[in-house]
């Protein structure tokens, strides 16, 4: 992956949407780590850039999910607009920005020396308010004013895992009310189980 190139892009497909205040975001995604972060500590995407990577991922899997479902149901073209996608795909983990830190441990090679290596570790104490929840509050305080279902496929991209009986209610209640949650939580499963599944890249 190029970076300095995903970065072009990625802010491009923002400042495309149009939307008020997205130069203040990209400037608090610079000022957070965001384009230097990875997307997780150890599985997909764990690596520097690794966030940016995945995120482009969750929205070119979104806007080929939206082609396709937009074939099988014509009707819902205005409920998957473009512009949400967008938002909602590049920045449902904006949380993940100040979440992860390079650390040095040690293992043993196959001679059984010591070695040292780096991993990334997960530090949730700077914010500890959850994860999509985290994002979403994140973009209000940098001034994005984003739409109610943005805000559902954002908070809710997880999908059903790990969730409280409330939980459970208010994720199936946002399914509901917009196709984008859906689309956005499958994209990002896309992405982070089958594009970045480890293997050899054609």
């Amino acid at each position: 992956m190029d970076k300095d190139k995903s970065r072009i892009r990625f802010e491009k497909l923002l400042r495309d949407t149009g939307r008020e205040n997205i130069d203040y975001v990209l400037e608090d995604l610079d000022n957070w780590g965001f384009f230097e972060a990875p997307a997780s500590s150890q599985g997909h995407g764990a690596f520097a850039g690794g966030l940016l990577e995945h995120s482009l991922n969750v929205y070119d899997a979104a806007m080929d999910a939206r082609k396709s479902m937009i074939e099988l149901r014509p009707d819902l073209e205005p409920d998957l607009d473009v512009d949400s996608i967008a938002i909602a795909a590049l920045l449902h983990d904006v949380c993940k920005a100040d979440f992860y830190r390079l650390v040095k441990k040690k293992r043993r090679n196959e001679v059984g020396q010591y070695e040292e290596f780096e991993q990334y570790e997960i530090h949730d104490e700077n914010f500890p308010v959850g994860h999509g929840e985290k994002s979403v509050i994140l973009l209000l305080q940098s001034g994005l004013d984003l739409k109610d279902d943005e805000i559902y496929a954002i908070r809710w991209h997880m999908g059903p895992w790990n969730l409280s009986r409330d939980d459970e209610k208010f994720y199936r209640q946002a399914g509901r009310a917009t196709p984008l949650q859906p689309l956005i939580h499958a994209a990002d499963t896309l992405a982070s189980a089958i594009i970045e599944r480890p293997g050899k890249k054609m």
